[in-house]
């Protein structure tokens, strides 16, 4: 995971929506063999963290802004 300022979201960092920033996620095995199986989240390659350029997010001592 790499180094960034948590003032300011400078990176545009946000937690992975299909893992939950776990990193991975249980799915089922199948239908007739139900068990529960771990499996490394594609999305995030495994990080718990997505780089969203889109994401203009400033948050410093007056509260939480979004660039326009």
């Amino acid at each position: 995971m790499e180094k960034r300022n948590l003032k300011t979201n400078i990176n545009n960092i946000k937690i992975c929506p299909r893992c939950k920033g776990n990193g991975y996620f249980t799915v089922k095995e199948s239908v007739d063999h139900p068990v529960d199986k771990v499996v490394q989240c594609p999305m995030c390659k495994s990080e718990g963290e997505l780089n969203d350029p889109s994401d203009t997010i400033i948050i410093d001592s007056n509260g939480m802004h979004r660039l326009q």
